[in-house]
């Protein structure tokens, strides 16, 4: 997906506006999230029905020299909804003085509503009723920012979860239970491989699961309506409502039930699902075992009830509900507390029947403060229905723990590369070597053209450009002190120094001819080799260049300071401070823009590395405190636990040789960040309670 720079920034700005509602509303804060969802729906709704218009008008069919109308049908085969006029956000921005806003957003709900059968009663209306006409207006405002209306890639999708995410994080609704990260979500998607049939989750939430199967799909270059039907369960109506708008405004339908799926199967898809994913509620106790002891769901019987004739732990009815809605070719993905993996007593005799059936496939284990709403660790299950004879009485173990990006102080989540290496793990244990070399081979090519960026795209030539404006704006000054002073080499070092970066271009030029003239090369072997000979150089280039230029700026500060505070510049009229500041603050903006471009080669480099280190011959081994492949003697052996920390051992400890400075001083920045908004939580917190005992 392509990202808009300065993306986190836009988003805070935009959640800032939204939660200005509880202030200005009469809505409490588990009440308000609706309409401002609700305005993000539209928002998002417009996003995709722009990026697809144009592509549409163009394949229009004419008769009689006139083309024929837009139709929700067109939108359909593109992941996108119809809106008609009165719908378009642009038109409810462009709203004049005197038209009433909360009359116009009802409207805009209630065409679509129309048009979109599955929408009808879903959409908030009556909502806005509660919401000053001009707080509307600030919203709908704010919500189009200037730089979202160019921008390419699913930006808007992205603030959607980000807000999803946010009302999570207030326990604004049901404790948050509703959403899911997207980062394990697209785990799931990515390994269950969603192609044609029936995906079910019983416990759907505001809907991700079906969201990210659909990207799985349309990554492909396939029609997700076309190939894939959707079927959820979900407790709670408002929750349903997100579900289904988070489902139309990606151009999907899906029947989706209220129900409590420990006691109720609506759809009766028992045996018939070909993919099933989910994230259920962990350890639930107060489940009823006389109503569902006889459930044909439970093929393994109960995982045990406690003397008030409740289920003990309901973690193990749902691993059976998911098992049994799989037909004989199904797999299902899903997150469970990791508690689950090694639970005892009456729940181990669950674990083992599930084991004996010969279809537990991928256990992978993921480190705590992945959720928004709790910082458990957990691990994610694979079933497969339909596993190749050899692997019957296998299971991949992953620990994935040491695997994470750190995004803020309490939220951890899987970069894009990091899911990918996962992946290319799990390809080299279904026998999908060349996928794994495919991967290997992409970071390598991406790797080539980050090195090309910092040329094509400016980002050196503009730092080379505004160190020679800074250097020009001195020289009147240097110039006038003349030669024969004490600081003569210092001034002399700064003058002959040069930003050129012609050697590393030369450098990207020669390797990407390498590559253009190895085109019919192939292979993990091969791969390596070109790393060896030709990328390490590179990447050790761009940190020489980066540290280059780091010199440079550093020697321009120095150089300024020499000529204020030991040459007295400031009494000369050659010079120039304000301009001579503004240069050097310019030249630091392409110093740093420049550096994370420099970065982008050898990151890649890393993700190409990462792989090829740990199998060098693009065929699954175990790797200490990684992976292992483990056989049913071996979990029978370990009280037939399913934790994969118990089998991989610990990994052993690497020196990092790429530390990022600037990456490491970043999460202490979020660390501070983070304890600085809780004390100012804290302290406002403590000056309520004082009011309200007036001390």
């Amino acid at each position: 997906m392509p990202q808009l720079e300065h993306i986190e920034a836009i988003e805070k700005k935009l959640w800032s506006a939204a939660d200005t509602l509880r202030s200005n509303s009469n809505y409490a804060s588990n009440e308000y999230f609706m309409p401002v969802m609700g305005l993000i729906f539209l928002r998002h709704a417009y996003s995709r029905f722009l990026a697809v218009k144009d592509d549409i008008e163009a394949g229009l069919p004419k008769r009689g020299g006139k083309t024929r109308a837009l139709s929700k049908e067109d939108f359909s085969q593109k992941s996108a909804i119809f809106l008609r006029k009165e719908a378009q956000f642009d038109y409810l921005v462009s709203l004049k003085e005197e038209d009433d806003p909360v009359k116009a957003l009802i409207a805009a709900m209630n065409s679509i509503e129309e048009d979109y059968r599955t929408l009808r009663g879903v959409l908030p209306k009556a909502e806005y009723q509660e919401l000053d006409s001009d707080v509307i207006r600030h919203l709908l405002r704010t919500l189009n920012p200037q730089e979202l209306k160019n921008a390419s890639g699913d930006i808007f999708g992205r603030i959607y979860e980000y807000f999803l995410t946010q009302f999570a994080g207030q326990k604004a609704h049901d404790g948050g239970e509703f959403f899911t990260p997207v980062s394990l979500v697209s785990m799931i998607a990515n390994v269950l491989e969603p192609k044609e049939g029936i995906v079910f989750d019983p416990a759907c939430g505001s809907g991700g699961m079906f969201v990210q199967s659909a990207h799985f799909l349309e990554r492909m270059r396939e029609n997700p309506t076309e190939r894939l039907t959707f079927y959820g369960l979900e407790k709670n109506p408002s929750t349903i409502r997100l579900a289904v708008m988070n489902l139309a405004v990606h151009g999907l339908q899906g029947n989706i039930q209220k129900a409590i799926t420990y006691y109720e199967d609506p759809h009766e898809l028992l045996g018939k699902a070909d993919f099933v994913m989910a994230n259920p509620p962990f350890n639930v106790d107060e489940v009823d075992g006389e109503k569902v002891k006889k459930d044909p769901r439970l093929p393994f019987g109960l995982p045990g009830v406690n003397k008030k004739g409740k289920v003990s732990n309901g973690n193990y009815l749902w691993i059976s509900y998911f098992y049994s809605y799989l037909n004989e070719k199904g797999r299902a993905g899903f997150v469970m507390s990791s508690q689950a993996s090694s639970a005892g007593r009456d729940e181990a005799k669950v674990r083992r029947k599930i084991i004996e059936s010969g279809h537990t496939d991928i256990m992978i284990a993921v480190r705590s403060n992945f959720f928004y709403t709790r910082t458990v660790p957990c691990e994610l299950w694979f079933f497969d229905r339909n596993r190749p004879e050899p692997l019957t009485d296998k299971v991949l173990m992953i620990d994935a723990r040491n695997i994470y990006r750190k995004v803020t102080r309490k939220i951890y989540d899987f970069s894009p590369e990091q899911l990918q290496n996962i992946l290319a793990i799990i390809r080299l244990y279904r026998g999908e070597n060349e996928r794994f070399s495919d991967q290997v081979s992409e970071y390598i090519d991406r790797c080539m053209e980050e090195g090309h960026r910092c040329f094509r795209h400016g980002k050196l030539p503009a730092f080379q450009q505004a160190y020679e404006e800074f250097k020009s704006l001195l020289l009147p000054f240097i110039e006038e002190i003349g030669e024969g002073g004490p600081h003569d080499e210092m001034i002399g070092e700064f003058l002959s120094t040069s930003a050129d970066f012609s050697g590393f271009e030369l450098m990207t030029g020669s390797a990407q001819k390498a590559r253009n003239e190895s085109l019919g090369e192939s292979g993990i072997a091969f791969e390596k080799s070109f790393m060896e000979d030709i990328l390490a150089d590179l990447c050790e280039e761009s940190r020489n260049i980066a540290k280059e230029a780091d010199r440079i700026y550093k020697e321009a500060c120095s150089m300024t300071e020499l000529c204020e505070e030991e040459l007295k510049a400031g009494e000369s009229e050659k010079w120039q401070k304000r301009e001579i500041m503004r240069a050097r603050k310019a030249m630091d903006e392409a110093r740093k823009q420049a550096l994370e471009q420099l970065k982008k080669p050898r990151y890649f480099y890393r993700q190409a590395r990462w792989l090829t280190e740990r199998f060098p011959d693009a065929v699954l081994r175990d790797v200490e405190g990684l992976v292992k492949l483990v056989d049913r003697d071996e979990i029978k052996a370990n009280d037939w636990s399913l934790t994969p920390g118990r089998y991989v051992g610990i990994a052993p400890e690497e020196e990092d040789e790429d530390f990022d400075f600037a990456e490491a001083m970043r999460e202490i920045h979020l660390e501070l960040e983070g304890l600085n908004a809780e004390a100012v939580e804290l302290a406002e917190k403590i000056k309520r309670n004082f009011e309200k005992l007036e001390v």
